[in-house]
């Protein structure tokens, strides 16, 4: 696999050290994947049939070990940022890189379908993105993220963000050697997410929730939400914050600092 960067518009040849880098480019895609076809009645279509004899968990499972000592090895501390589209993942850690960057070592893999949009909205100088363009694959997996950690410079690294691909469903059953896994759930979603969705939040490590600062313009009930959460997530801490207007982020930022 070949990793290049991204090219990023007006950008000069020779970028200042303050810079930030390109994006880096780790493409994932099964060469012989094709669109799914329409349910129902067959179409004359690429589809494929696949033989689902091994077991892909178990072999997820032992390179997801693998991944979790090299992150031990490094000194490491890697979180894993799951949750549905426009859960505002993104904007979070956006907000966290401009805190913590020049403080501590972060780098990041981002998980989508396609482009790299999300990539570049992370940039920052002396921050090490790298895009995992998966194609059809509705999440990451602990192999992407092999990968993805090949292709990135991780010299000085203690804080290693992975916003994976939007989706409440499938990641949940991906470990992906992570230390932390933080599931985000926004106040546009509604309050019962997390009953309808309880993979993702029993397995989590803290739960945020965001855009509290339209929770009242979307007539929100906080303490529903918040009860709900316990009940899916009792193990988990539990962020309330704004990434937009920055409420909440002070207890958030002491959560990150706290796992160096």
């Amino acid at each position: 696999m070949k990793a290049t960067p991204s090219p990023s518009a007006g950008q000069p040849a020779s970028a200042s050290p303050a810079a930030a880098p390109e994006v880096i480019m780790v493409d994932v895609r099964d060469p012989s994947d094709t669109l799914p076809p329409p349910p129902g009645d067959p179409v004359k279509s690429g589809r494929r049939t696949v033989d689902l004899q091994v077991r892909i968990l178990d072999e997820n499972d032992r390179r997801a070990a693998d991944n979790r000592a090299f992150f031990r090895e490094r000194g490491i501390r890697a979180l894993n940022f799951v949750s549905s589209p426009g859960s505002g993942k993104t904007t979070l850690l956006q907000r966290t890189l401009g805190a913590l960057a020049s403080e501590l070592g972060t780098a990041v893999l981002v998980g989508d379908l396609e482009t790299a949009n999300d990539a570049e909205r992370l940039r920052r100088p002396g921050v090490p993105v790298a895009q995992i363009t998966t194609g059809g694959t509705c999440h990451l997996d602990a192999a992407m993220i092999a990968r993805g950690l090949a292709a990135l410079p991780l010299d000085g690294v203690r804080l290693l963000f992975i916003e994976n691909v939007g989706n409440l469903v499938c990641p949940a059953s991906f470990d992906l050697g992570e230390n932390r896994r933080i599931t985000l759930v926004s106040c546009t979603e509604g309050e019962d997410k997390p009953l309808k969705y309880p993979p993702m939040f029993s397995s989590a490590h803290a739960v945020i929730l965001t855009k509290i600062d339209v929770a009242a313009a979307m007539e929100f009930d906080l303490d529903l939400a918040r009860n709900n959460i316990r009940r899916a997530a009792p193990q988990a801490e539990v962020f309330e914050l704004s990434a937009r207007t920055g409420e909440g982020f002070d207890a958030w930022l002491s959560y990150l600092r706290a796992l160096r």
